[in-house]
């Protein structure tokens, strides 16, 4: 990955990252990092994630809408019920998520590092 000036409008970003790949999990952390952003917890399950959604102190959630073949809307629901907004990814795109989320930025896996700012900074309103 080539290194990126850090975005001013995302720098100090709290991110809640749920993905279930680890590999992909540390490449999205790294792209987080080269955007100034902060993963301030980060979830492979959902049971875990449902945990941590609960008393997360994030101000954006990436979750990726597939967990070990569990979908992730009952987080999605926590985090919406705690004003926090949600970025979905999957290899499916928009045709992947349930109705009820379609206002919600999605990026399409495998997403490059200014997808995902700007999935980041439509969620945070930046």
């Amino acid at each position: 990955m080539t290194t990126t000036e850090p975005d001013r409008r995302l720098a100090g970003l709290r991110i809640f990252i749920a993905e279930d790949e680890f590999h992909v999990l540390e490449l999205i952390e790294e792209m987080l990092t080269e955007l100034g952003c902060s993963v301030v917890e980060s979830a492979t399950s959902v049971p875990l994630a449902l945990e941590r959604a609960a008393a997360t102190q994030a101000e954006v959630a990436l979750l990726d809408v597939n967990l070990r073949g569990k979908t992730i809307f009952a987080v999605a629901e926590i985090l919406r019920d705690r004003a926090i907004p949600v970025v979905f990814s999957t290899g499916y795109g928009a045709a992947g998520i349930d109705p009820e989320w379609k206002g919600s930025p999605v990026i399409q896996k495998p997403f490059a590092i200014g997808q995902l700012a700007s999935a980041l900074r439509q969620a945070a309103g930046r």
